[in-house]
């Protein structure tokens, strides 16, 4: 049984329990929430996840991108980018993986993690088709919906499906003065098998059938915006609301069938967008949880889009987005290493903490000042233990040690709060 489905019966799942009471919500709010599409808890009835609830009233969660790619495939070190974004405060994943091995990777993954694992299915039913010799255009609905089935089975907690992208928009899309196009590897797939062959996306077309899959296994669907802008030109333009007006009839289709769904939100879009762009969407998708891609608020900066996307993120967040994907220092230069995961994490953590103190929430606020009390007392292991990188703020402090605990070696005996801590 799903958990929208038990929550509309009144149910209160060991699920809810357990994101109550580490949220500070009362279960019968959260079940209330989940009830009507504004919190979702994805984990499929055949896989042992720590529950994590994504939503409305909630921490801003943040998730991770792992996975090989054809031209790199080690899976030993997917699996440990995957332990290190969970130690530094993951709160899901998504395996993008691409490579020959990739359902290989995934069941390890899965086995090795247990906080929520997200998935794109049109990558292996991409991979399988070039395996046959055969492009990308040539993949059958078969070759899709087989994926989507096998990883469910498997026990995959969420999945983007690009099934707001229809023939009309495609059509559309064609002579939009778009800058740089389709840039969703998932949306190029579908956008070109339609131009292709003529027919229209089977996502889109057989909706329903997903929605039985989902609703078997209690997937959450993760709405993928293959429309969504790849510059900070084509942000907010008419492709991308006319997907997202798609996606609003799809959630609310979902949440008709007790299936859980959370929609997936652009990736450049300039600060004065950003805020007006989360209204819309809470607007046209019925208070589903939103999932964005930063957004990155610059395309200047490769090799630091992990600091534009924070920034995006922070105020995404604050301005109603509930699940913050990270962006790491090799966005749109290459596969990112052990360290650009690490930067990843802690700059979407940041961002995400950013914004939930912004937006009020008690346990945001009291970390906030458990730091303050920590640093006026020079309790130095609290502050560390309160620090998103632990290991970064020891390393500071002991690369210029200095006499007497309650100093630092940037101020020394001039310290501000050494010096009136008696006074004030």
């Amino acid at each position: 049984m799903t958990q929208m489905k038990e929550a509309r019966k009144g149910n209160i799942t060991k699920e809810v329990e357990i994101i109550a009471n580490e949220e500070h919500i009362s279960p019968e709010k959260l079940r209330k929430m989940i009830a009507i599409g504004k919190v979702v808890i994805p984990k499929n009835i055949n896989k042992k996840t720590k529950p994590c609830g994504i939503g409305d009233n909630l921490k801003t969660k943040i998730n991770a991108n792992i996975g090989s790619s054809s031209k790199m495939e080690n899976l030993p070190l997917e699996i440990e980018k995957a332990k290190t974004a969970v130690k530094y405060g993951a709160d899901a994943l998504m395996d993008l993986s691409t490579g020959p091995n990739l359902k290989e990777f995934r069941e390890r993954i899965m086995d090795e993690i247990n906080i929520p694992i997200g998935t794109v299915p049109i990558y292996e039913a991409g991979v399988a088709t070039q395996k046959r010799g055969e492009p990308i255009t040539s993949m059958s609905e078969e070759d899709i919906f087989k994926a989507i089935e096998n990883q469910a089975k498997e026990g995959v907690d969420f999945m983007t499906l690009h099934c707001g992208i229809n023939k009309d928009l495609v059509e559309k899309l064609t002579h939009a003065k778009r800058t740089m196009g389709i840039v969703s590897r998932g949306g190029t797939f579908l956008a070109s098998w339609i131009l292709h062959n003529g027919l229209e996306n089977p996502l889109y077309e057989n909706y329903d059938y997903i929605l039985e899959i989902a609703y078997e296994y209690d997937i959450t669907l993760s709405l993928g915006d293959g429309l969504r802008p790849g510059c900070l030109q084509d942000a907010t333009d008419i492709s991308q609301i006319q997907e997202l007006v798609n996606l609003g009839t799809l959630v609310k289709r979902a949440q008709d069938a007790s299936v859980q769904s959370m929609v997936e939100g652009p990736g450049h879009v300039p600060m004065n967008q950003i805020a007006s762009n989360m209204q819309i969407q809470k607007t046209l998708c019925y208070g589903a949880p939103f999932y964005v891609l930063g957004p990155i608020v610059t395309d200047l900066a490769p090799g630091y889009d992990h600091i534009t996307s924070a920034i995006g993120g922070a105020i995404a967040a604050q301005s109603g987005a509930n699940f913050l994907c990270y962006v790491t220092p090799a966005e749109h230069l290459s596969i990112p290493n052990l360290e650009d995961v690490k930067e990843g994490v802690i700059a979407s953590k940041i961002a995400a903490q950013a914004a939930d103190v912004a937006k009020g929430l008690n346990s945001a606020l009291e970390k906030e000042k458990d730091m303050a009390i920590a640093r006026k007392t020079f309790n130095w292991d609290k502050q560390f233990e309160l620090a998103f990188d632990r290991e970064k703020c020891e390393k500071y402090r002991e690369s210029c040690p200095v006499e007497e605990e309650d100093m630092c070696s940037m101020c020394g005996e001039y310290c501000a709060i050494r010096i009136a801590k008696d006074d004030f």
